[in-house]
């Protein structure tokens, strides 16, 4: 079966690889850590096969690794907000979730924003004008709050209609540009948003972070539709396979209510169950709902926080479980 031009085994193959920042590599690729690379047959005609079979490029790849190692360092938990089904709110759970995170005043939270082609967080936390100013060799991240902070391919346009047009190498060049080279320093959540789908960013992050300094917790976002569950379902696939901690899942958009009647709506009618039947039937844990509020959206347009006692319960629940599952971590190891 052929997949954008590859076969299914070459995309299955793409989630086992080592990291690679290596563009072109071909079918059936050994990965650049193997002993066969740039000497097995599918490295014949690789732009790659030279600095490969020399080893110059699994030391590339050791370095990277050693030098996000260095720079994540101090960051104590990482989550990653997945969906697999674009336009269902990942955006707007983080960053209602860091909002919330940092509100205790103590918590340090770092939010990097991952979709490169969409930014949207920038909006979301009124920082539309803000700028990445350059130190030494990193990027110092936009200051939302004294203990927030954002990290976005907004601040690098030269005008918010500019559309990013690349293709995957450059991409993952900026997602490892965006953990590598921007100076966190200490951080008690790591939130990355990620765009849709389950292709080179997300196997770009998940494979950076997953062979240097791990990720905790994989958060997904759902409507309660069928057509938004089939690729929440893949996404869940996609963690499964890449060995991720999937804490839950978040259905938003849930149920509609009337301002003026308080009557309960299904914009998204829930024909297979919503969210919660399918945690059910894949083994997850249902981490709440959110509704489809009219004030959500508005906050989110203007950079506010989100005042919707449903949602704000719903981000209350999730926050407190991310603490105790970052408390225990701290706990094993002290």
């Amino acid at each position: 079966m052929e997949v954008n031009g590859k076969s299914e085994q070459h995309v299955n193959d793409q989630e086992t690889q080592p990291v690679s920042t290596l563009p072109d590599a071909p079918a059936h690729c050994p990965g650049v850590k193997s002993a066969d690379a740039g000497k097995a047959s599918p490295c014949a005609g690789c732009p790659n096969q030279k600095v490969c079979a020399s080893g110059q490029a699994s030391q590339n790849v050791e370095n990277d690794l050693n030098d996000l190692k260095e720079k994540l360092a101090e960051v104590q938990f990482k989550v990653l907000v997945m969906s697999g089904k674009g336009g269902v709110g990942k955006s707007t759970v983080t960053a209602a979730l860091s909002r919330y995170l940092a509100s205790d005043g103590e918590s340090q939270v770092g939010v990097v924003d991952l979709d490169i082609c969409g930014p949207s967080l920038a909006t979301m936390f009124h920082a539309e004008d803000q700028s990445v100013h350059e130190s030494n060799d990193s990027w110092c991240p936009v200051v939302v709050d004294e203990n927030l902070y954002l990290m976005s391919v907004w601040f690098l346009l030269s005008s918010p209609d500019d559309a990013v047009v690349w293709r995957g190498p450059r991409k993952n060049g900026l997602i490892k540009q965006f953990l590598s080279k921007v100076k966190w320093d200490y951080l008690d959540y790591m939130v990355v948003d990620t765009p849709p789908g389950t292709s080179d960013e997300h196997l770009s992050v998940t494979q950076l972070l997953h062979q240097s300094v791990g990720v905790n917790a994989v958060i997904l976002v759902t409507t309660p539709q069928e057509v938004s569950l089939l690729d929440v379902r893949k996404q869940i696939t996609f963690c499964r396979k890449m060995k991720l901690p999937i804490l839950g899942v978040v259905e938003n958009m849930a149920s509609f209510s009337c301002p003026n009647c308080s009557q309960q709506t299904e914009i998204f009618p829930a024909t297979t169950g919503g969210a919660k039947k399918m945690c059910e039937e894949m083994g997850v844990d249902f981490l709440g709902s959110i509704p489809l509020d009219p004030t959500i959206g508005k906050a989110c347009d203007t950079g506010s926080q989100i005042d919707s006692p449903a949602s704000n319960d719903t981000i209350a629940f999730i926050a407190s479980v991310l603490r105790k599952a970052s408390q225990a971590i701290k706990d094993t190891e002290s």
